[in-house]
């Protein structure tokens, strides 16, 4: 048996797959904060499952962004370079909102009294001007120690030049207090940019102990009910890694489980032979969206957290999956302004006490309480009829609404809908449009529990001609889980021109890092036979700032390889900013793409017939939109067979998710199980 387990803002999903019968089972229950793994133990006890039988368990987990959110992470100090205390609270120039006058910095994690200076200093080149002050080192960490940090951060200047004054400092404090959570940069990134290689590592250390008290505890617990197979983290860059390798960098988790979902979009794209996608999660509290290029994630070490227009956010410099998200989702809170305008998220009202239609006490408007009133979802059958919602309960929370505007219940539960589906159409467009791609060119593939619902609306939108909802698209993110494989990202700063003299060097900088790599999956006790290596590297023309990313052939870097790679940066750098130089190119960093292949389950073609007909289960008035109200056929998902065709309007019902069709859309169910909709004709 192999499970996934995803932990979500509103709820925790769970997909176990039989690998003797290739069987799926699934289940979903609510998120339990702030001992989230009592949720996952209790999605095991609802599908039935038997702990002994288990050989691997995969998770992904919002432990790590939460306690980030909602400062429930640890007294933590930094120790960084004489002069250099306060890059946290310098931060960066540029602002999010250049006309925001009443604009404050972020508040640093660490306070001044605890980022302490030590005598050293190594220039760009990795040149040692001033040796390290090992007795520095040892006063500061027991200065810090006496104002009872738990975690401490090393920040050394250019340390990703020459990490070993940092790697001696770290070393000093673990022997001396070996129950101190210690994180040098050099261990979490070995790339440049001051202030975000300081923030790194100081957020690492400051959810350390939460991660390793978490998976602790999830460990305990799993052992309890008897699993006992390797178990693995999910990480931001779209790999696995194993608990213990996680419990050093768990700032790798931070984008932990959105990410599985964009790793299930690629594997069902494989399936179905698209590599041109556009992956859509619309859950309970967010949608997140990311889009997929010939059947590569977007990789980006430019992520931040918190980041709004009135907000510059903190760095976090690991590399995370490509990712816009936006609070939208289904728990989402519709409610006005002082000036009466009308919002949606990002507070959500999530499980407890929920949308007002559940009946556990909330009375916000959310959009789930819309697509109620709307008549898209059926009130009886929600979670399979596992909670019964109260449709008068979710007119009642949008009456106020209503009520402002001077429209109907309906109209009000329509307009907090289109707003929802504006909010998520900026950000589809956030990751094709802004970017350079045109959406017509992607398929949409929409999961989650809301996924479904809003797709095709979104897809009309952009003009994208097909939409994919994948099998039990609500438990998507935690099927996509079991599709991955382990991955390590090694990224080293080295600013060098693409000519002759800087060719000398290119070879040995690939083979330092796949030494590194492959050594880091020999401790992990993967095979080399089972490793793959990808190499990218960050390029500009020389004087720019900023960089693109490029792929670089395998092999020598011989005069040829390194025209190649001069041409397919040529060619993406005017994609994404529409022209392209005479001048002189440079690599910036150097990035190695290492994968563990493990072993995946295969998807089996479902066998029988076009059953349209047993699928059908009657009618019910729906909003389409622009199209009124209209008497849509009704149908079972689980019933409509391969070859299976649904015309639009109509809704089609699974226990955990609603497609809705409009007019003149057609669904045909594929030989996999999935669903394939004909947006524009």
């Amino acid at each position: 048996m192999r499970i996934a387990s995803d932990i979500g803002g509103t709820f925790t999903d769970l997909v176990a797959l039989n690998e003797r019968t290739g069987g799926i089972t699934a289940s979903k229950t609510d998120t339990t904060p702030p001992d989230f793994e009592h949720g996952v133990i209790e999605t095991i006890r609802k599908a039935g499952l038997e702990g002994a039988g288990v050989d691997v368990f995969v998770h992904g987990t919002t432990v790590i962004i939460n306690a980030l959110t909602e400062r429930k992470g640890v007294r933590t100090g930094l120790i960084t370079t004489r002069g250099f205390r306060d890059v946290l609270e310098i931060g960066r120039a540029n602002r999010p909102d250049l006309y925001n006058l009443s604009y404050t910095k972020p508040t640093p994690f660490v306070p001044r009294y605890l980022r302490l200076e030590v005598a050293e200093r190594v220039n760009y080149k990795g040149e040692v001007l001033t040796p390290l002050d090992a007795d520095e080192v040892v006063a500061a960490a027991s200065r810090l120690l006496a104002e009872q940090v738990e975690a401490i951060a090393i920040c050394f200047l250019h340390s990703y030049a020459y990490p070993d004054h940092e790697a001696r400092a770290a070393r000093l404090i673990r022997e001396r207090w070996p129950q101190v959570f210690v994180t040098a940069s050099h261990e979490i990134t070995r790339e440049w940019r001051e202030y975000e290689r300081t923030s790194t590592p100081v957020l690492n250390s400051y959810v350390q102990p939460i991660a390793s008290r978490y998976l602790d505890r999830l460990e305990e617990k799993l052992r309890r009910i008897g699993v006992g197979g390797t178990a693995f983290v999910m990480q931001s860059n779209g790999g696995t890694a194993t608990f213990e390798a996680v419990r050093r960098a768990p700032i790798s988790m931070v984008e932990s489980g959105p990410v599985a979902g964009v790793l299930g979009a690629i594997a069902v794209g494989r399936l179905i032979g698209e590599r041109n996608l556009i992956s859509l999660d619309i859950g309970g509290t967010t949608a997140k969206t990311s889009l997929i290029e010939r059947g590569q994630v977007k990789v980006t070490t430019e992520y931040k957290i918190e980041w709004t227009r009135a907000s510059a956010g903190y760095p976090i410099k690991v590399p995370v999956v490509d990712i816009v998200e936006i609070g939208a989702g289904g728990g989402s809170i519709a409610w006005l302004d002082d000036a009466g305008s009308l919002h949606v998220g990002p507070e959500s009202a999530g499980a407890v006490p929920g949308p007002a239609c559940y009946g556990r006490g909330g009375g916000a408007p959310t959009l789930t309480d819309a697509n109620v009133v709307s008549g898209r979802i059926n009130p009886e059958y929600f979670l399979g009829g596992e909670i019964r919602l109260d449709a008068g309960r979710a007119r009642a929370a949008l009456e106020p609404i209503a009520r402002h505007f001077g429209v109907s219940g309906e109209e009000a539960a329509l307009g907090v809908i289109r707003l929802a589906n504006a909010n998520m159409v900026n950000a589809l467009k956030l990751v094709s449009v802004h970017r350079g791609y045109d959406p017509r060119d992607f398929i949409l593939v929409a999961f989650g529990g809301a996924g479904a619902m809003h797709a095709t609306a979104l897809a009309a939108e952009l003009h994208i001609s097909r939409v994919l909802i994948p099998v039990n698209p609500a438990v998507f993110s935690a099927w996509g889980m079991l599709m991955t494989d382990l991955r390590h990202d090694l990224i080293w700063t080295s600013v060098m021109r693409t000519d002759a003299l800087a060719r000398d060097g290119l070879d040995r900088i690939w083979g330092t890092l796949q030494g590194e790599a492959a050594g880091y999956f020999d401790r992990q006790g993967v095979a080399r036979a089972r490793l793959a290596f990808h190499r990218y590297a960050d390029m500009r023309y020389a004087g720019q700032e900023h960089t693109v990313k490029v792929p670089v052939p395998a092999g020598a870097m011989d005069r040829a390889a390194v025209g190649e790679i001069e041409k397919r940066f040529h060619s993406l750098h005017e994609q994404h900013y529409t022209f392209r130089l005479s001048s002189p190119i440079e690599f910036v960093n150097f990035h190695l793409t290492t994968f563990g292949a493990v072993d995946k389950p295969k998807v089996r073609r479902r066998r029988g017939g076009s059953t349209t007909r047993a699928a059908a289960k009657g009618k019910r008035e729906v909003d389409f939109d622009a199209h009124g109200r209209l008497q849509a056929r009704l149908y079972e998902r689980s019933a409509l067979g391969p070859g299976a065709k649904v015309k639009g309007p109509a809704i089609i019902e699974e226990p955990a998710a609603t497609t809705v069709l409009f007019p003149g859309q057609r669904a045909e169910a594929d030989r996999f199980g999935n669903l394939i909709i004909a947006v524009t004709a």
